[in-house]
């Protein structure tokens, strides 16, 4: 109980101290909202070659979207597209694991504060809220390079 405690301050201290929020200039802009629960993002992301160099939101919503938002920040922006693929993908097996998937130091090293969702995959209408940031983040690569940019390379 007492690793959910602390998953539950971090999920807390990324929606009250969001790193990332803010628009700034950006190589593409998406918007997108959650029919579920109304929870809405706009992320603009800004690529340097392959390169994420910024990604910036506006939203509002539950403190899952949000921190959400606020932890793809931390852990996209510096990569480059391969690495933020293999993030991207990771964090995606644990929301869609239904609370089967526990995570182990593999997953905290590539996922880092995005472990503390781990609880989350629990309840499906949460997912979504969990995912808002990601797929808007996938959307907006997809305008700056391409369909291809999101395939996996051998």
């Amino acid at each position: 109980m007492q690793l959910q405690s602390m998953y539950q301050d971090v999920i807390l201290d990324h929606y009250k101290h969001p790193h990332g929020r803010g628009l700034r200039d950006g190589d593409a802009e998406v918007h997108h909202v959650n029919p579920t629960c109304g929870d809405e993002i706009t992320l603009r992301v800004r690529y340097e070659g392959e390169t994420i160099a910024d990604v910036s939101y506006e939203s509002q919503g539950c403190s899952i979207s949000q921190a959400s938002a606020s932890v793809l920040n931390d852990l996209l922006v510096g990569v480059d597209l391969a690495e933020a693929r293999r993030i991207q993908s990771t964090f995606l097996e644990l929301m869609q694991s239904k609370g089967r998937l526990v995570p182990d130091d593999a997953m905290e090293e590539v996922l880092q504060d995005g472990v503390a969702f781990a609880g989350v995959s629990k309840y499906p209408a949460r997912v979504k809220c969990a995912l808002l940031s990601w797929m808007a983040w996938k959307d907006a690569t997809v305008q700056v390079l391409g369909e291809g940019a999101l395939k996996e390379t051998a």
